[in-house]
């Protein structure tokens, strides 16, 4: 991603009178944290408006709370803006506007790109040193989450296998009534409390998300009412967190 900054520098300019395209341009996001996980959690909200082609983040203090998203159409990026436009993320109200200018990745591809001075070497080995202390640190951010270890009154159902499209195999319940806890499975072993609190918290009555450290891949979602919890469940089945992970959700056995 480097040489990115530049691209899309230009977006903290003023909302009115910027031409549509197919980067956001996101500011007051909450500056505490982590790049990468920043980087995961924008793109779990927004790839539910269509394909996302790049999401561009910065340590730098000149880029510090902001980010853009590059989607790969213009409808995509202005069903995005109006959707989200302040949303909370992370304890703070997003604001949304188009990038000023293409990113990188669009310049390359209708021809118009012209490449930029690479970052300096130190630049890379501190990315490098962030992603260390991400990964070091992702245990003990769920525990400041305040997640528990197992969700204790209800549980994964019984399951029998079956394959779903590129032929992976999920786990499907047996016949379970309905309830307000659903059961979310085939999730990416990256996938943090948070990204699904910020996918499953733009349905109304949601409480919380439960993981269990032991079984990455699963969790469970808790809503006031049955009838909250199902309506979660049909806009979000089958949503993909990456282009592997097709989300199978299911109520849970309680």
């Amino acid at each position: 991603m480097s040489g990115e900054a530049a691209a899309v520098g230009g977006g903290e300019g003023e909302a009115n009178g910027i031409p549509p395209n197919v980067t956001i341009y996101i500011n007051n996001l909450n500056e505490k944290i982590k790049l990468e996980e920043l980087k995961k959690s924008l793109t779990a909200v927004f790839s539910q408006f269509g394909k996302i082609l790049d999401v561009l983040a910065f340590k730098t203090l000149k880029h510090k709370g902001q980010a853009w998203v590059v989607f790969e159409d213009v409808a995509s990026a202005t069903e995005a803006l109006k959707r989200m436009q302040g949303f909370p993320f992370y304890d703070k109200t997003m604001r949304i506007q188009y990038a000023k200018t293409k990113s990188d990745i669009i310049a390359k591809a209708d021809g118009t790109f012209v490449p930029r001075e690479r970052r300096k070497r130190t630049d890379e080995k501190s990315e490098k040193k962030q992603k260390r202390e991400h990964h070091h640190d992702a245990g003990a951010s769920q525990i400041g989450m305040g997640v528990t270890a197992y969700p204790g009154v209800y549980g994964a159902p019984q399951l029998t296998q079956i394959p779903i499209a590129g032929g992976q195999r999920v786990m499907m319940p047996e016949i379970i009534v309905p309830n307000n806890i659903l059961f979310v499975q085939n999730l990416p072993h990256e996938t943090t409390p948070m990204m699904l609190q910020m996918l499953f918290c733009q349905y109304p009555g949601f409480k919380e998300v439960r993981m269990i450290e032991a079984k990455p891949g699963i969790a469970f979602v808790e809503y006031g009412d049955e009838t909250q919890a199902t309506a979660a469940m049909n806009n979000l089945q089958s949503f993909k967190i990456t282009k592997e992970n097709q989300m199978v959700i299911t109520y849970a056995k309680k």
